[in-house]
């Protein structure tokens, strides 16, 4: 997270910020919003999404920590978070 990231966005969960994010491009998206305001949301937006992205690293590198200990011999296995 960068230096910029305001501390509120840093200490938020996963959830809220992407629910706030989801709000953000709505907003954006209905054309309803002054030029000023959308640069703004747009760039807390831009801060959400670095937010969640650090947090689901984060949360992939969990994972393949878990699949280290999960055999009880060290391995590794990428987690593939993407795949449904």
């Amino acid at each position: 997270m960068s230096e910029s990231t305001p501390q509120e966005i840093t200490n938020m969960p996963f959830e809220a910020a992407l629910a706030e994010l989801e709000r953000i491009v709505q907003k954006l998206e209905s054309g309803d919003v002054a030029l000023e305001e959308s640069i703004s949301i747009y760039e807390r937006g831009a801060a959400l999404r670095a937010h969640c992205e650090t947090k689901l690293k984060d949360a992939q590198a969990k994972v393949e920590k878990i699949m280290l200990g999960e055999d009880g011999k060290i391995s590794t296995a990428p987690a593939d978070l993407d795949a449904r």
